[in-house]
């Protein structure tokens, strides 16, 4: 049978989620259409909200309802240090977990040359200017294990060759191929307090 039009419409949007095929979208829209009518109602106005009042730090990246995040306006961070990650999902990881207590620097991006991604030149950009600004001591690289986040610390590497910035990775505890994400409080401990410096390119 063919389905109402706003229903397929609905299972098809619902797919465009990760790990979400169609069969799964299809259980969440009828799940959904189950439910209180006012609750499917307050679901669509929170989605509304978050596209509405939710943004990125001007300063770092990370999501946020005002200008400047409120990890970047608070004076009793550790102003001396910055936690690089790829997404705004790996910063709230890293900052749930309690372990860091330092700034940090969203990437919006990764160097994975099979997918024809880069790192956005501009938040290269920012990175350094920020370095200037605190006069950053270290750089944190909080990228996932595996071959993507490798390139895209030895691309960071490179950028940031010429500022005199101590640059270290997250070391053991997190799984080859895993992802910061979706890493416990315990294994991100593990990783920041193991973290290792990144040897200098010979000349």
């Amino acid at each position: 049978m063919s389905l109402p039009g706003p229903l397929e419409l609905l299972i098809n949007l619902w797919g465009k989620f990760p790990g979400v095929g169609n069969k799964t979208a299809r259980r969440m829209v009828f799940f959904l259409l189950s439910q209180n009518p006012e609750w499917a109602r307050s679901l669509a106005r929170a989605v509304n909200d978050v596209m509405d009042q939710v943004r990125s730090c001007s300063e770092c990246g990370a999501v946020t309802t005002e200008d400047i995040c409120s990890v970047c306006s608070d004076p009793a961070r550790d102003r001396k240090t910055i936690c690089v990650v790829e997404t705004q999902e790996d910063c709230v990881a890293m900052e749930q977990s309690g372990v860091y207590r330092g700034l940090y620097h969203i990437l919006g991006g990764r160097c994975s040359p099979l997918d024809d991604e880069e790192i956005p030149e501009e938040s290269l950009e920012q990175l350094k200017r920020r370095i200037r600004e605190l006069c950053i001591t270290e750089i944190i690289l909080a990228l996932d294990p595996r071959v993507e986040g490798d390139l895209t610390a030895f691309t960071l590497q490179d950028a940031l060759s010429g500022t005199g910035v101590r640059l270290s990775r997250l070391s053991y505890g997190l799984p080859v191929g895993g992802s910061i994400g979706y890493a416990d409080r315990a294994t991100l401990h593990v990783a920041l307090e193991s973290r290792r410096e990144m040897e200098k390119e010979e000349e």
